[in-house]
């Protein structure tokens, strides 16, 4: 196919860089809004798991992720105590959202497609043609996401994964020598203020990581790297005739749990088919919005039920012990819950 109707991707992150990527390899005319700049850092455990090949492929995303570290294991701690260690079922790609939307947002470029950034469009608006997006659906919550870099982090394992109360602290070596450090904490005003650099030690030592605070404290810290965001909740809208959204605007799976940036993929890929048929004229566009909304909702309707259940023993201070239990006495189910969030 070449030509027909362009689609807009308004957001221009995984998801958004993706599917205007695989459109373009499909011949669609495909322009891409994002209100930042490239690169740039975001909240994320920039680690990738379950992503399967025919994805990859789908997307023309495999060089891209070549350069990705591999990694194999995972150890666990609770309140700063070891809790054992796991093997992922498969290697998970450690690269920093810093380094893969830059080069998604080359590849889409060098694909044909036309890329603004530093500009916004207004979200609520539907239109055909009309992809959003850009980011999660913002509503009051208790939990915030703060991450940052650091390097001369010596860890565990591949994966570090701390539970905390009432929160829990990722760490993952993405490019070089650095490691990055994410976590999920209950908000808090109080320790909010301060200096940025300090935000996220000050929320480690109130969650009874003070260990980890340490050895934070004692690592090399990236100043640019330093994020946060807020509004954080994991509820799925419904459709609504002639909007489209895909990424975590279509559902926000909770961190750790749910092979996130791998949804933010495989998500892409959905709604592909669809839009290829809306561009061609083969479909009217709120049919082509159904389908792909439907299509997004069988693919992943499992996995959020199940992760927001698993979400509950990560950062519930009642429910934590067992997870740790259960982890120290290698009788966690990991390969199991694997399986079943893919």
């Amino acid at each position: 196919m070449s030509g027909g109707r362009s689609v807009e991707v308004v957001g221009g992150g995984l998801a958004g860089l993706s599917l205007g990527l695989a459109l373009r390899r499909r011949g669609v005319p495909v322009t891409v809004w994002e209100a930042g700049h490239y690169p740039r850092h975001r909240v994320c455990g920039e680690f990738i798991t379950g992503l399967d090949r025919a994805t990859a492929e789908a997307l023309g995303i495999g060089a891209v992720l070549a350069s990705a570290r591999r990694h194999r294991t995972l150890a666990w701690f609770h309140q700063g105590r070891a809790a054992g260690v796991s093997t992922l079922p498969e290697a998970a790609l450690g690269v920093s959202r810093h380094l893969l939307d830059q080069q998604l947002a080359r590849a889409f470029c060098a694909a044909g497609g036309v890329l603004h950034t530093g500009a916004r469009r207004e979200l609520k608006e539907t239109a055909p043609g009309r992809v959003v997006a850009a980011g999660r659906h913002r509503a009051a919550s208790d939990w915030v996401g703060l991450k940052l870099h650091v390097s001369n982090l010596p860890l565990a394992a591949d994966l570090e994964l701390h539970l905390g109360a009432g929160a829990y602290v990722g760490l993952c070596g993405v490019e070089g020598d650095d490691v990055n450090v994410c976590g999920l904490f209950r908000r808090s005003e109080a320790l909010q203020a301060g200096a940025p650099a300090t935000v996220l030690v000050r929320h480690l030592r109130a969650a009874g990581l003070q260990h980890l605070a340490g050895r934070i404290e004692d690592a090399e810290t990236d100043g640019t790297s330093i994020s946060s965001v807020a509004g954080i909740h994991f509820q799925t809208p419904g459709w609504a005739p002639g909007r489209l959204a895909i990424g975590d605007a279509f559902a926000l799976i909770p961190p750790f749990t749910g092979h996130g940036m791998a949804m933010a993929f495989q998500g892409a890929v959905t709604v592909v088919e669809p839009l290829v048929a809306w561009s061609g004229g083969r479909l009217e566009w709120d049919e082509a919005t159904r389908r792909a909304h439907r299509g997004l909702k069988s693919r992943f309707r499992r996995r959020l039920l199940l992760a927001r259940q698993v979400h509950r023993f990560l950062v519930e201070p009642r429910l934590q012990p067992w997870l740790a239990g259960l982890s120290r006495t290698g009788l966690l189910p990991f390969r199991l819950f694997y399986r079943l969030l893919h």
